[in-house]
């Protein structure tokens, strides 16, 4: 009786890392710990900077196997903020998000590759302005560790551009194209 409840163990114990899935983490939102930052061309003259203000999402994470990283984040568009509220009502309207008809966008992951050195890869589809394409984040893990809260956290910057033409959104001004810059820290559940 013991061989086979010693082999099960070992036979457990050598297929257990292969199982062994990413940690979870919520992005703290509420901290004001993350922002997704969007840069767009004005009448090619300067460049208008924005954020918006309510989103949320998770992400699972795994330095060990990048490769099974998930990212899902959620992104209130009533939420663009560019601290001008003549501006903003204007970018909401019907000219450009049309907000009231398109009230949220998302962006989920369906591959990450690890590229070294802590930079990544972020494949996914992001929806918005009732479209889907696919969209690729240049990212960098920043760090992990404990916090000060008795919580575990991790730390992702990236980078990515939105052509508006994919989401049948008009050219703004003279920018046919919205910069996003993403800051990423989540608590692990």
């Amino acid at each position: 009786m013991k061989k086979p409840l010693i082999a099960l163990t070992l036979l457990s114990a050598a297929l257990l890392p292969n199982f062994a899935s990413a940690a979870d983490y919520t992005i703290d939102t509420q901290g004001a710990h993350a922002s997704i930052n969007l840069k767009v061309q004005h009448l090619g003259y300067s460049f208008i900077k924005g954020r918006f203000n309510t989103f949320d999402g998770t992400f699972s994470y795994d330095p060990a196997n990048v490769a099974a990283s998930k990212v899902n984040v959620n992104i209130d568009t009533t939420s663009l903020d560019t601290n001008h509220a003549e501006r903003d009502k204007h970018i909401r309207s019907n000219d450009f998000l049309d907000v009231k008809k398109y009230a949220t966008a998302n962006f989920t992951s369906n591959k990450v590759i690890d590229k070294g050195d802590g930079n990544l890869e972020i494949q996914g589809e992001l929806t918005l302005h009732g479209q889907t394409k696919p969209l690729s984040i240049d990212a960098h893990f920043v760090g992990e560790g404990d916090d000060p809260w008795g919580g575990y956290r991790a730390g992702f910057t990236g980078t990515t551009r939105i052509e508006l033409a994919d989401f049948d959104i008009p050219v703004m001004g003279a920018s046919s194209f919205a910069d996003l810059e993403l800051h990423v820290e989540g608590i692990r559940q």
